[in-house]
């Protein structure tokens, strides 16, 4: 593959204060989201942040830009629930990694997105939101206190104006509160192993967050961050090329035990709004990736689950205010709550039909 825009070419990679306060800004749903999943699941903390860590210093060298590496939400929102399983999780990202390494070279993106339209996007976001939503109560009622700890805490945030970080924040108290308890824990060096998923593991629930999922990441991942990455960067950067990078990083990493991932329009805006201006913030927040996955693995199997259902329940918010930005709201409302009471896939079919009907009888 060779370099897609002349950006690269024409800017040096520099490590400042302002691509140090990038990088904060792009971890800010990443992490809690991360650290969700490694605490109610068998899956493994260091290797899932050695996965962010290592692309996101090899999309930003290789793009020459501050783009971003986040968790498919839809996918982890599901298994965050109960309703995928973890072999489930990774057939689903292997899935959605062929069909948009497929889709990326093959130059088809835009064909395939005059089918999902905007509202159909943010409904799958807000059923999204309103799962994670669901299972972050859950979690908060098993402590009263800790819970209104944490209510606290994030409340403080948002009132100072930094309502976005209020997620990171919790988990931030919450990593402390841990340590307190069980003091500081033992750098731990992880093994290398490759592990494919089994075939029996493709299910209904499987095929349906894969689609759950390709729908939000045609929307966020791939076309909103070719406009942001122009916007902010005047890089020209399109959506096919990061289709396939993203099809490329999922097939590499899952049998490494990573998770799904993908780019996302919401990182390239929290790194440009932190001070981001080269693909150095995607260096140091590799490297800051790499040191929490080798220090932060007994932290997880202790932190406390009522302050991680708060955490899940502001990253539902900011999902939930996310898919509210409609040109539909009737239809976007509908799909997400169809989500929330059904599931993810089911809500996609559905609202994509409505979609175009809409659309043929306009």
């Amino acid at each position: 593959m060779a370099f897609s825009s002349d950006y690269w070419r024409k800017h040096s990679i520099e490590f400042s204060v302002g691509e140090f306060t990038g990088a904060i800004g792009d971890s800010v749903t990443v992490f809690p989201v991360v650290v969700a999943i490694a605490a109610l699941t068998e899956l493994s903390l260091t290797h899932l942040l050695l996965g962010f860590a290592v692309f996101q210093i090899i999309w930003g060298l290789y793009y020459g830009l501050p783009v971003s590496v986040e968790p498919m939400k839809a996918l982890a929102a599901l298994v965050i629930a109960g309703a995928l399983t973890v072999n489930e999780l990774a057939v689903a990202g292997l899935l959605a990694g062929v069909v948009l390494l497929v889709v990326g070279w093959t130059g088809t993106l835009g064909r395939i997105e005059q089918y999902v339209g905007q509202p159909v996007i943010r409904g799958v976001q807000l059923g999204v939101g309103l799962i994670l939503l669901e299972t972050g109560v859950q979690l908060s009622l098993d402590g009263l206190t800790l819970t209104l700890l944490s209510i606290g805490v994030a409340a403080v945030v948002i009132v100072a104006g930094y309502q976005k970080a209020s997620a990171l924040v919790v988990l931030c108290v919450g990593v402390i509160f841990t340590i307190t308890q069980v003091g500081v824990p033992a750098p731990q060096l992880p093994a290398l192993t490759v592990s494919l998923p089994s075939l029996s593991s493709i299910s209904v629930a499987t095929l349906e967050g894969t689609v759950a999922q390709l729908a939000m990441t045609v929307g966020n991942a791939a076309v909103a961050t070719s406009l942001l990455l122009s916007d902010y960067y005047d890089a020209d950067v399109s959506a096919d090329e990061l289709s396939t990078s993203m099809g490329m990083m999922n097939l590499f990493a899952i049998p490494l035990g990573a998770m799904p991932m993908c780019h996302g329009s919401g990182g390239v805006a929290g790194k440009y709004a932190f001070g981001a201006r080269t693909a150095g913030s995607n260096v140091i927040l590799g490297v800051m990736y790499a040191v929490a996955a080798v220090l932060a693995v007994g932290i997880v199997a202790a932190f406390p689950l009522p302050m991680l259902g708060v955490v899940l329940g502001l990253i539902a918010i900011e999902l939930g205010r996310a898919g509210l930005d409609t040109d539909h709201l009737p239809l976007t409302l509908g799909i997400g709550l169809l989500g929330l009471m059904t599931n993810i896939g089911i809500a996609f079919v559905v609202g994509t039909l409505g979609y175009l009907l809409l659309e043929y009888m306009s």
